[in-house]
C-alpha cells in the first residue's frame, strides 16, 4: 500500500502560506483605520502593501541562494519568528516610518517562505503524491484570500486593526510549535552538488514553465485588477463576481488535487483552455460575467499548483527551492505587468478592451504548452 500523506506536516505548511498571504494583503482592507492612526494618507498606507510585495520579489532569489545549504526546518522557524515579531511590531507601532520598515522586512520573510514551501512539501511525501502535496499547501493562499482577508477585516472593524495584527503574530507563534511537532527537519542542499542559479535556469523545461507563469499571471491580472470598472460597464455587481470567482478557485484547487498526480499535463491544458474560454466569453458576452467568473476562478485556482508542480518536475526536488524562488519573482512581475497592461487598455480603449487584452496574451501560451513536461520523479 502507498504511504499515507503526512497531513500534519502539510497542513502546517498550508498554515504558513495562509499566514504569509494574510500578512501581505490585510492592510489593503484596513487603509482608513491605519491611515487615521498613523496620520498618513490612504495612498501612503497603500505603500505598506506595495513595499512588502517589492521586497518579497527582490529577496526571493538572493536570500534563497544564500540559505539553500542550511537545514530546512530552522529556516522555516526563523521566517515564522520574523512574521511573529514584525506583525507584533506593526500592531504596536505609532510611527509610519517604523511600520513601513517592518513591512519591508516582513516582505523579505515572505519571499523566503514562498521560495521554500513547495520544495519542502514535495520532499516530505512520496514522489507519486507531489502534486497533491503542492495542492494542499497552495490551498492556504486561496483560503486566505476567500475567507481569511474578509474575516480579518471584519475582526479589525470590531476590535481594531492593531488587534488583528497582534492575532497574526500569535498565529505565527502557534505555528512555530506546530512545525516543530509535525514538520520533519530536512537537510539543505549539499554544497558540492548544488547547481548555480544560472545552471538551474537552464535545466530543460525551467524557462518554459517560468514563461508560462509570467503570461498566465499577466493575462489574469490585466482583467482581475480592473474587474470593478468592467462589472460596472456590463451592468453586473462586482461583489457577486468576486464571490463567484473566489468560491470557484476553491473548487479548482480541490479538482486539481484529485487529478494532478495522475493526469498533470491534461489538467494543465484544461486549465489554460478554461481560462481562455472565460476571457473569450467576457469579450463576446459581457453580460455573462458571473458564469464566466466561475469558469475563470476554477481555472485560476488550478493554475498555481499545476505550474509549481511542473517546475519541480523540471528542476527535481534537489533544486526546487532555487527554481521556486525564480518563479516567485516571475509571479510578482506578472502581477505588476498585468496591472499595468490592464490599466493601459482601460485608459485607451475602455472596459470592453480588458478581456480582449487578456485573450490576446493567452493565445501565446498555447505555443509554450507543448514544452511543459511532468517527467522527473
Amino acid at each position: 500500500m502507498p504511504a499515507p500523506l503526512p497531513l500534519g506536516g502539510l497542513l502546517a505548511l498550508f498554515s504558513a502560506a495562509f499566514t504569509a498571504v494574510m500578512t501581505e494583503l490585510l492592510p489593503a482592507g484596513l487603509l482608513p483605520q491605519i491611515s487615521h492612526d498613523l496620520h498618513t494618507t490612504p495612498t501612503a498606507t497603500g505603500l505598506l502593501v506595495t513595499g512588502y510585495a517589492i521586497t518579497s520579489s527582490a529577496a526571493a532569489i538572493p536570500v534563497t541562494t544564500a540559505l539553500r545549504t542550511l537545514p530546512r526546518r530552522p529556516v522555516l522557524l526563523t521566517v515564522l519568528t520574523g512574521f511573529a515579531t514584525l506583525n507584533l511590531l506593526t500592531a504596536l507601532s505609532t510611527s509610519y516610518p517604523l511600520t513601513f520598515t517592518a513591512r519591508l522586512l516582513a516582505g523579505v520573510m515572505g519571499g523566503t517562505l514562498w521560495a521554500m514551501l513547495v520544495g519542502y512539501a514535495t520532499r516530505i511525501v512520496p514522489a507519486t503524491h507531489r502534486g497533491r502535496a503542492i495542492a494542499i499547501v497552495s490551498a492556504g493562499i486561496t483560503i486566505a484570500l476567500c475567507a481569511g482577508i474578509p474575516a480579518g477585516t471584519a475582526l479589525a472593524q470590531t476590535l481594531g486593526w492593531r488587534t488583528t495584527f497582534a492575532a497574526l503574530s500569535a498565529l505565527a507563534l502557534l505555528l512555530m510549535a506546530w512545525v516543530r511537532l509535525k514538520v520533519p527537519n530536512l537537510p539543505g542542499e549539499n554544497p558540492t552538488h548544488h547547481l548555480p542559479l544560472r545552471q538551474v535556469s537552464r535545466l530543460p523545461g525551467i524557462r518554459a514553465v517560468l514563461t508560462l507563469t509570467l503570461l498566465a499571471l499577466l493575462a489574469h491580472q490585466a482583467m482581475y485588477t480592473y474587474i470593478a470598472p468592467y462589472a460596472q460597464h456590463t451592468g453586473n455587481r462586482t461583489d457577486l463576481a468576486l464571490l463567484t470567482f473566489g468560491i470557484a478557485t476553491v473548487a479548482g484547487i480541490w479538482i486539481t488535487g484529485a487529478l494532478i498526480d495522475h493526469h498533470p499535463r491534461a489538467t494543465l491544458h484544461t486549465a489554460i483552455a478554461l481560462l481562455t474560454l472565460a476571457m473569450l466569453t467576457l469579450a463576446l458576452l459581457p453580460a455573462a460575467l458571473l458564469p464566466a467568473a466561475a469558469v475563470w476562478g476554477t481555472a485560476f485556482g488550478a493554475a498555481p499548483t499545476l505550474l509549481q508542480t511542473a517546475l519541480v518536475s523540471a528542476s527535481g526536488p534537489e533544486h526546487a527551492d532555487i527554481a521556486t524562488s525564480m518563479q516567485t519573482t516571475v509571479y510578482n512581475l506578472g502581477i505588476a505587468a498585468g496591472s499595468l497592461t490592464g490599466g493601459l487598455a482601460l485608459q485607451t480603449a475602455g472596459p470592453a478592451a480588458l478581456p480582449w487584452t487578456a485573450l490576446l496574451i493567452l493565445t501565446t501560451t498555447w505555443r509554450i504548452l507543448p514544452s511543459i513536461r511532468y517527467t522527473r520523479q
